[in-house]
């Protein structure tokens, strides 16, 4: 029986555990990457460490989300970073050189290797062949320290792609069928994998659009193979030493399919507030518009801001629209600017940004009060842009050009014509901005501004954990909501103290003060909890607040991975319908919790009902250890 390009890749890397499925194992990580937002906590916990040098083939620290600066702190939490990673052997991408992942692919991402980032999107290393994947800051650090990587081995969906994408249908629209087939919770412990004679007639920047939204899904990760296209790119970029051919046998098993037919596929969008939530443009079309936002390391590439540029070229935006574009690097804007579309894109009325994440995290750019907003962005969960009562929609550069023009949504099939715009010979090489870290051994200070707090302690794990019912949470509530990311937030990243005041807010105000008043308790929540971003200040914020256990019906990967890593219980409902008998206030105990983690099921008595509910901890034998030692580092601790 063959195997997949995820096991071909995975049993490449694999130090620790059988490939199993459902097992958890560890895997070696070749390159590491982290962004300014999640970056300061990740290097904090790597000095925590003690380890002089990485250990990774190259890791990379980028500055890309913390770009506005109305004070001190971005730029203290920047100072810090670059000290930091000149001293311990990380690359320092300075701000402006564009964002990680867009970067990250053109200049560092390897066929065939294993990346590890601290940001959720990091999938989009899948559109060159590797097994890229998001995870919590001290994961990434702990990479950085040369430990392995630990996934549960995962299932392999093949999503067969057939025909070939028609003007004015994009890769956008592939990864928007995906989710409408499969949710947003479809694809947890899951890796998909692209296959069919349809992979061909993609480019590597429409196939990163792909594997980058596909963090969506709750996937572990998205792959495709590295072939003729891989080499095309990565030539052009002056890397093709990095080239291998890599694919699945012939005979290779999933465990899912899912099937696209590109032929036949039509314009996409998702409408407010998920990105599962997709129809056809052309049912909804004629929608007012009052901004149009293209960007984020979804649809940043050259290729589609040309295609955007060519669709507005001697046109006007519309008076209603505000239009704004954000490359995704310094190597993007600069050719745009070279070629002259560029030009077009400012003669049609757009403003063009900084080469960063900016309004995709809500880092300006918010709406105007209950504006509709086109994004080709990744995420439009609630609040997220910065306006609560705004409707975000996403959708592919080439409906958000058209929309932009014609004042409404509108498909663009059959109404745009473009040029044949052929992919570069060779791209634009200038890594100016790509700080080398100092020679080993050399002495290297650290700068940390007032800012910079250190990160949450936490004790070992007792054997009474009690508490009251904190808030009660509905399904499929994001890391946005746990630990809200936006423009008046993000200095703060660094200071947890600060941020905990802001924890699940946009659930509900008084959580903050009635956790802390409470001396801390228990979350409870619906399906799928903490999707969306990889930020661990989801899991520490609620540690300062005194969080002792979350309990729902069920996790998603990356945040139920963080919540382990800092000591706080993952408790999942045997039962679903038990979380619908727990009001907000009712008295939680659970007794011999030593022996609950290591047995893997415990009783949560609410004491305020007279109920008993059944809890499992679905957990590894590591976790355990975690669990009961209070959190990782704590563990790491314990082992020296």
């Amino acid at each position: 029986m063959g195997k997949t390009l995820t096991e071909k890749i995975i049993a490449a890397h694999l130090v620790v555990g059988e490939m199993i499925k459902g097992e958890e194992i560890g895997i070696r990580i070749d390159q590491t990457l982290t962004q300014d937002s999640t970056g300061t906590m990740a290097y904090l916990q790597f000095e925590a460490m003690e380890i002089p040098r990485v250990k990774t083939k190259k890791s990379l620290a980028y500055i890309d989300h913390n770009m506005l600066q109305e004070g001190p702190e971005n730029m203290d939490d920047h100072r810090y970073i670059q000290s930091v990673a000149k001293k311990h052997g990380v690359y320092y991408s300075k701000p402006g050189n564009g964002i990680c992942h867009q970067v990250q692919i053109e200049r560092f991402g390897v066929p065939g290797d294993t990346l590890l980032g601290s940001d959720s999107h990091t999938p989009t290393g899948g559109g060159i062949g590797m097994l890229a994947i998001g995870a919590g800051g001290l994961d990434v650090a702990v990479a950085m320290a040369g430990d392995p990587y630990y996934i549960t081995m995962p299932k392999v969906v093949q999503v067969e792609l057939t025909g070939k994408l028609r003007t004015g249908v994009s890769s956008k629209d592939v990864i928007l069928e995906v989710l409408r087939q499969c949710t947003v919770k479809g694809g947890v412990n899951k890796v998909f994998e692209y296959t069919g004679e349809g992979v061909k007639t993609l480019t590597v920047p429409e196939r990163a659009t792909i594997t980058n939204m596909g963090a969506e899904l709750g996937a572990t990760t998205s792959v495709f193979p590295s072939d003729e296209m891989t080499k095309v790119f990565l030539e052009a970029q002056g890397r093709g030493s990095d080239y291998i051919e890599l694919s699945a046998d012939a005979d290779a098993v999933y465990d899912e399919v899912v099937k696209v037919d590109m032929n036949v596929l039509e314009p996409l969008t998702a409408c407010p507030h998920s990105p599962d939530k997709v129809v056809k443009i052309s049912e909804i079309e004629g929608l007012v518009v009052n901004q149009v936002a293209i960007g984020s390391c979804t649809n940043s590439s050259w290729l589609d801001l040309m295609k955007v540029a060519a669709i507005v070229k001697g046109k006007t935006v519309a008076e209603n629209v505000s239009l704004v574009i954000a490359p995704g690097s310094k190597q993007v804007l600069t050719m745009l600017a070279e070629n002259g579309a560029l030009a077009d894109l400012l003669n049609a009325g757009a403003r063009v940004l900084e080469c960063g994440c900016g309004p995709c995290i809500g880092m300006g750019q918010a709406p105007s009060t209950d504006a509709v907003s086109l994004r080709t962005f990744n995420r439009n969960f609630f609040g997220r842009s910065g306006t609560p009562s705004a409707d975000v929609y996403l959708l592919s550069p080439e409906a958000a050009a058209i929309s932009a023009l014609e004042g409404v949504l509108t498909n663009p099939l059959g109404k745009i014509e473009l040029p044949e715009i052929v992919m570069p010979e060779n791209f634009l090489l200038n890594d100016t901005m790509v700080m080398a870290p100092a020679p080993e051994g050399t002495q290297v200070a650290i700068i940390k501004g007032p800012n910079i707090k250190p990160f949450p302690a936490t004790i070992p794990l007792k054997d009474t954990v009690e508490g009251k019912a904190l808030i009660v949470v509905e399904d499929n509530i994001t890391t946005d909501h746990i630990m809200p990311s936006n423009a008046k937030l993000l200095p703060y990243r660094s200071n947890i103290p600060y941020l905990a005041n802001y924890c699940l807010a946009p659930c509900d105000p008084e959580f903050p003060k009635r956790a802390l008043d409470n001396g801390g308790g228990f979350i409870v929540g619906g399906s799928n909890y903490g999707q969306g971003s990889s930020r661990e200040h989801a899991a520490l914020a609620p540690v300062y607040l005194g969080i002792k256990g979350v309990a729902v019906k069920s996790f998603a990967r990356i945040h139920k991975n963080n919540l382990i890593n800092n000591g706080i219980l993952p408790l999942v409902f045997a039962n679903e319908a038990d979380y619908d008998t727990i009001a907000l206030g009712d008295e939680l105990v659970i007794e011999n919790a030593l022996e609950a983690v290591k047995s893997g099921q415990a009783n949560l008595v609410n004491k305020t009902k007279g109920l008993t509910y059944v809890m499992l901890l679905e957990v590894s034998e590591r976790q355990k250890e975690m669990l009961l030692a209070g959190g990782l580092i704590n563990l790491i601790k314990l082992k020296k």
